[in-house]
């Protein structure tokens, strides 16, 4: 993998780190301005007022792009469409409307959000159910579809999704997703068998939690002797890793120094070895 793209098959170049914007409230802008200002060209959100703050996260954009700090083409920008029961009371669509026509509606209030006129990255927020790909599911998928082909999304997504609801998607979807996004943990092998399947068919793995889903492995002695060695953090070690398995990580982080040091792992590699260590670290056979 190269240290400073991410791509697939059909020629997809991503930022190799992205900034998630969930979690942030009331300092959302400041902190997705402040990644900017570090080096994220990756921003994560999601029109889902219950976790994310998505018009602040397009005033931190629009003051970045005004400035002249940031061009559009630099930047990837990440939304999500989110069903009903992942929502709170502060929906972006009507909740009695065709599934399709909430798609629309939380598209077209992402764009209002973030001021921009397409979204790079468009990613259904999860299926319905945990195991199944279901009808609900392909209405919103087929409806993210015609927003896609019409140029208002790049590129598609699904996030928190299992090996069988992927490979139900991908086989029978008319755009195939570019991307999935899902918590990673190393007691499950970092989701090992979803990674190889993105692997075999050019989707990018995105990997979220990486640090608080792994308490674990920042804090087991085969990592920190590796961060001894190389003179770097626990955490770095791990980006790292995630980087050479193949994934494109999400950092939440509120620090500005961590946002340095998170970006500082573009510039190192793991030896082999290492990487070997860190996959197995934990995992339950």
């Amino acid at each position: 993998m190269s240290s400073t793209r991410a791509k697939s098959e059909g020629g997809l170049s991503i930022p190799p780190f992205l900034y998630g914007t969930a979690w942030k409230e009331n300092e959302t802008r400041r902190l997705t301005a402040l990644a900017l200002q570090a080096g994220f060209r990756g921003i994560d959100t999601a029109n889902q007022r219950r976790h994310y703050h998505e018009a602040a996260v397009g005033e931190a954009i629009e003051a970045a792009l005004n400035s002249g700090d940031v061009r559009r083409e630099e930047l990837f920008v990440q939304t999500k469409f989110t069903f009903l029961n992942g929502q709170d009371h502060r929906l972006p669509y009507d909740p009695k409307a065709p599934i399709a026509t909430q798609v629309e509606q939380s598209f077209a209030s992402s764009l209002d959000h973030l001021k921009l006129s397409f979204v790079d990255s468009y990613v259904l927020h999860g299926p319905t159910t945990r195991d199944q790909f279901l009808a609900l599911d392909w209405e919103a998928w087929q409806a993210m579809e015609s927003i896609h082909e019409r140029g208002g999304a790049r590129y598609l997504g699904v996030s928190n999704v299992s090996l069988e609801q992927l490979r139900v998607l991908f086989e029978g979807a008319r755009v195939k997703p570019a991307f999935v996004q899902n918590r990673c943990y190393a007691v499950h092998g970092w989701d090992r068998a979803v990674r190889a399947f993105c692997t075999a068919n050019g989707i990018v793995y995105q990997g979220f939690s990486l640090l608080t889903a792994n308490r674990g492995v920042l804090e087991h002695p085969r990592v920190g002797k590796t961060a001894a060695r190389l003179g770097r953090t626990p955490a770095q070690v791990v980006f790292r890793f995630a980087l050479d398995v193949g994934m494109v990580p999400l950092t939440g982080t509120t620090d500005a120094g961590h946002m340095k040091a998170d970006l500082e792992v573009l510039d190192f590699q793991l030896a082999a070895e290492d990487v070997a260590a860190i996959e197995s670290l934990l995992a339950k056979q």
